[in-house]
């Protein structure tokens, strides 16, 4: 055949193109206007009209043929095919922009959660699964197909098992079926070849970014500003803090994660440079999302937020592979970058609400004694607050890596805050505890000494002693029950503690009772004389006297006292009692019928032993004694 055939059929070809272009144009056809080309089940129209396409864009590259008789009207055809190359264009991004707004995949949030709870923040709870193969690819029986076929995704869910591919945490889902990616593929291929590639990254990241939004709406993140987020209550931010958490996860190995997948299946190879389609679509939703973190980062810190600023600083410091590898091009590094800087700051903030902590425990100022000599409430926050610290250790000791010094902790501003000099606190620490244990001794330290200032409020030695004894011993308990936190702590110090605690006790019962039993002494009671029998009556009744005055005061007094502890209650009365009731039985044993054999002697010895006994039960109740129905001996 020669050249001028040649060129005729391809001239024809060329006008054969141009009219299904045409046929298909929305803007000169109703009908067209009416169908979407790849909607259909039959294939032949979408193949056909690719097939157009790619005629009209070879003549535009290849515009003469050299020989053809037409060549002088060369130019007029290449206008015209121009013209339907813009045309089939513009259709091709009606059909893109329906495609992934029509054929998307359902996307169950709730089954997402649940899904990305199989990879959450402790890298241990991954190890069962070893090194994960792809899904879809097969695989040996065993492995990742059976811990994927669990209900836990939800036998609702549009999610389908054969759809999730997965590395080590991340959790890639089918955005769209196979079908409409490959038609997608097909579609961007031609327009990007034709020089409308940005034009397919704005339908495709317009259309995107609406999905994304949806899911980010499901999850609960929300458009707050950096001002907004902390002018926020702090009831109302740790319950965002917990909802943010969660969508985290599930946005950056989920949703992002499979946003680049698809992105990749459709654009990887056709020129799109540094994966523009997927930071198009994502970024905005990123930004917004770590935004809000970012705002806790930077915001006021107080000791109530350290818990979930730890949250915030282990899931995010555990999503940064993930993030690395999701957001892995040079356009996309800034999303990085912000994360690191914002798991700095949050390890700052921890190492400063730490500081504040401690230097808060130590100012909270002496005001009203609490009733009754029980526990301080402050005593209650600090140790559960040190109890949860230890919670949190692998992560602290990791952030807390200097040591806290006993001489330059409190600022001159502290001090006179406090209106307390420099205190000369005891700070027993050895050196192969970790900075972490040794703020953790410094706290309780510091609280001690708190303690001691708020002791000096009661008037009563006695009653200040027993409010001592009721702190420490909640100290020592609050650290013997948490096994991380008496490891941290260490026995030394524990022991050191117990007998704090101890001597707070003995001093109690020094300051109370040596008063009452030194009224059942001996000393002045015995004379000598023709008529007297040995032993002064009057001196003996001033003796009982005193003794049942001290005793009923003492009753009166402290039943309203309160040690809260059962144990350690019923502790002290045994004391108590082992060192009274001898002593008393020994006493009327000695010289009860110099007072029977008297006037009155009802008005001497009020009380038995047993009455004694039974009035000791009423101790520390923290309420108004008993009356007993006592039987008097006498």
């Amino acid at each position: 055949m020669d050249g001028s055939g040649g060129g005729a059929a391809a001239e024809g070809d060329l006008e054969a193109a141009e009219k299904l272009i045409m046929r298909w144009d929305s803007t000169v056809s109703s009908a067209a206007d009416e169908r979407m080309i790849f909607d259909a089940a039959d294939r032949s129209d979408a193949e056909r009209y690719l097939r157009a396409v790619d005629e009209l864009r070879r003549s535009i590259k290849d515009p003469v043929i050299v020989g053809s008789p037409r060549r002088s009207s060369s130019s007029s055809s290449h206008s015209s095919s121009e013209n339907a190359i813009q045309i089939a264009m513009a259709r091709l991004e009606d059909e893109f922009r329906n495609l992934l707004l029509t054929r998307a995949n359902e996307v169950e949030v709730d089954a997402l959660v649940d899904l990305s709870s199989l990879s959450l923040n402790s890298s241990a709870s991954m190890d069962g699964y070893g090194d994960l193969s792809d899904a879809e690819g097969g695989g040996g029986g065993g492995g990742e197909g059976e811990a994927f076929s669990s209900d836990s995704v939800g036998a609702s869910s549009s999610i389908r098992r054969s759809s999730i591919r997965s590395t080590r945490s991340i959790r890639e889902i089918d955005l769209l079926p196979a079908d409409a990616v490959d038609d997608l593929r097909s579609i961007a291929e031609r327009m990007i070849a034709a020089g409308y590639g940005r034009e397919c990254v704005q339908v495709y990241a317009g259309a995107r970014k609406a999905a994304v939004d949806v899911c980010f709406r499901h999850l609960g993140v929300e458009k707050l500003s950096i001002g907004e987020v902390q002018r926020l209550g702090w009831d109302a931010l740790e319950a965002k803090i917990r909802r943010w958490i969660r969508a985290a996860r599930v946005c950056v190995r989920i949703i992002f994660a499979s946003e680049r997948r698809l992105c990749e299946h459709i654009f990887d190879g056709l020129g799109i440079a540094d994966d523009a389609p997927f930071i198009e679509t994502v970024k905005g939703a990123s930004i917004q999302l770590f935004g809000f973190a970012e705002a806790i980062s930077i915001g006021r810190r107080s000791p109530e937020k350290l818990f979930k600023i730890l949250d915030l600083h282990d899931t995010i410091s555990d999503l940064l592979p993930d993030i690395a590898v999701v957001f892995l091009s040079k356009s996309a590094e800034s999303i990085y970058t912000q994360a690191t800087e914002i798991v700095s700051r949050l390890a700052e903030a921890v190492r400063g609400i730490l500081s504040e902590f401690e230097n808060a425990v130590f100012r909270d100022p002496p005001k009203t004694p609490v009733p009754g000599g029980t526990i301080h409430p402050l005593t209650r926050y600090v140790m559960n607050y040190i109890s949860l610290i230890s919670d949190y250790k692998p992560t602290l000791i990791e952030l807390i890596v200097t040591r806290p010094s006993a001489s330059s902790r409190f600022s001159g501003d502290d001090l006179a805050a406090a209106g307390a000099a420099v205190p000369e606190l005891d700070f027993p620490v050895s050196e192969n505890q970790s900075p972490l244990a040794v703020h953790l001794i410094w706290i309780i330290v510091v609280l001690e000494h708190n303690l001691e200032n708020k002791a000096n409020l009661y008037k009563d030695n006695a009653l200040s002693h027993l409010f001592l004894m009721n702190n420490v011993h909640y100290i020592v308990h609050k650290v013997k029950d948490s096994p991380e936190l008496r490891e941290m702590i260490g026995d030394d110090y524990l022991r050191k503690l117990t007998g704090k605690f101890r001597l707070s006790a003995t001093s109690y019962q020094r300051a109370t009772w040596m008063r009452i039993l030194h009224c059942l002494r001996d000393e002045g009671i015995h004379v000598s004389g023709s008529f007297s029998s040995g032993v002064s009556k009057s001196t003996l009744r001033e003796r009982f006297k005193a003794f049942n005055a001290a005793f009923d005061e003492a009753h009166k007094t402290q039943a309203t006292w309160y040690v809260p502890d059962t144990q350690l209650r019923e502790e002290l009365r045994i004391s108590i009692s082992e060192k009274l009731l001898p002593a008393y039985r020994s006493f009327l044993g000695r010289f009860r019928q110099h007072i029977e054999n008297g006037r009155h002697p009802e008005m001497y010895i009020k009380y038995s032993v047993e009455d004694l006994e039974i009035a000791l039960s009423d101790f520390f109740e923290g309420c108004a004694p008993s009356l007993h129905n006592r039987r008097r001996s006498h």
